[in-house]
């Protein structure tokens, strides 16, 4: 809870500080960040008021005899009462505020009528300063309007030194409260900032749990479903009695296909690592396995995961669909590291002249597993890249550029 009424107070911050009717900031209200050096000054000056106040209250004749312990006693009071303002303050309660300033004025009083002006003085101008430093501008003001008069009749000089003593007031508990924003501003960014790289690392986290998603994804629609279906097409051949070289041959494609989907699960956890073979030599054993031509050009350099991944999943779904569609076809792998991208071209020569007939499904995303080129389209896209594929002369050919 504490937490959260943290975050709420530095979201309402700012409009609070905006409005000269308004609060500081909790921020502002705290001791929090104040240097050392700082507090060490305010607690000798508190003592030093204090000593003061003390001796002008003996020292006026005021206090003597049975008298002689209501100075320390009415100090303590006071100091309870600024302990209390502090407290009130941060919670933003005006009137038990002003009512412990009004103790503390009191006491001002009870001094001034003892015969220690000086004293009374120096406690209504604490007062005053407490009240514009931590109170709205409007309540600061009225409390330094109620104690003028007493400024009047202290003062030896009148309105004169009473001007002084209001202006001096003004200037400096102003000062201390600009002071103050100025710190909870400070605070209140440094909070900000916080959040927004909690945000920034949840938003990191969605986008790592998208990218393993697309792996696991790509992996699995392209080796299982394709094996469901030659299994599926066994089953049924075995319960039509179908021939048995036909229904081995489809559970040794089958098999052939979960090999080839633990390869690449392998492949796929390996770049979730972070640990992959260089993308050059990925396209070379790719290659290997459908009999096509690899040409490497630029100059070689690390490559980001995403970008490397995508190489790699276009080059797997081109060359899938070369062997669906266009089995036997001549098939060239064009790989270019270039400026500021790399580019990546698969052409094949079309299906043989035993096969022609038509290429089936010449349109993006054909492989008819669920998410194809069409999938890779997307995420060359997520990387600000492109990917185009369509027919190329009697062939067809996936043409993907990535920033990298």
């Amino acid at each position: 809870m504490n937490e959260k009424r943290q975050r709420a107070d530095t979201r309402t911050g700012t409009a609070q500080e905006g409005s000269w009717n308004s609060w500081p900031s909790r921020e502002a209200l705290t001791r929090q960040g104040v240097p050392r050096g700082r507090l060490v000054l305010d607690y000798s000056m508190i003592t030093a008021l204090s000593v003061w106040v003390l001796v002008g209250c003996y020292t006026s004749g005021g206090f003597d005899g049975w008298y002689a312990p209501l100075p320390p006693l009415g100090y303590g009071l006071c100091l309870a009462a600024a302990l209390g303002y502090h407290h009130t303050t941060l919670d933003h309660r005006a009137a038990a505020s002003l009512g412990l300033l009004g103790v503390i004025a009191l006491g001002g009083l009870g001094a001034y009528t003892a015969g220690a002006p000086t004293s009374a003085t120096v406690m209504w101008i604490v007062v005053c300063i407490m009240a514009m430093e931590r109170l709205p501008l409007p309540f600061g003001l009225a409390t330094v309007a109620v104690l003028v008069p007493g400024f009047v009749e202290a003062d030896e000089t009148g309105f004169l030194g009473a001007g002084l003593t209001t202006g001096t007031v003004l200037l400096a508990g102003y000062s201390l409260r600009l002071d103050a924003q100025a710190r909870g501003a400070g605070f209140q960014l440094l909070a900000q900032e916080r959040l927004a790289r909690e945000a920034e690392a949840a938003s990191a986290a969605l986008a790592e749990r998208a990218r393993i998603a697309r792996e696991i994804h790509d992996v699995l629609a392209h080796s299982l479903s394709a094996q469901m279906v030659h299994l599926e097409v066994a089953r049924l051949q075995i319960e039509a009695g179908a021939d048995r070289s036909e229904i081995l041959k489809l559970v040794t494609s089958a098999r052939s296909m979960a090999r080839e989907g633990l390869a690449e699960t392998r492949h796929a956890l390996s770049a979730l690592r972070g640990d992959m073979v260089p993308v050059e030599e990925y396209l070379r054993e790719l290659a290997r396995e459908g009999r096509a031509e690899v040409d490497v050009s630029g100059e070689r350099r690390n490559l980001p995961a995403e970008a490397s991944q995508a190489v790699r999943r276009v080059a797997q779904e081109a060359l899938t669909n070369v062997r669906k569609h266009a089995p036997g076809a001549r098939t060239r792998i064009r790989f270019a590291y270039e400026a500021d991208e790399i580019s990546l071209e698969i052409c094949d020569s079309g299906p043989p002249p035993m096969a022609e007939g038509g290429r089936e499904g010449q349109g993006l995303g054909s492989s008819g597993s669920g998410y194809g080129l069409l999938g890779m389209r997307e995420r060359a896209e997520l990387l600000g890249g492109s990917l185009d594929a369509g027919p190329d002369g009697p062939g067809f050919a996936v043409r993907l550029r990535v920033p990298a």
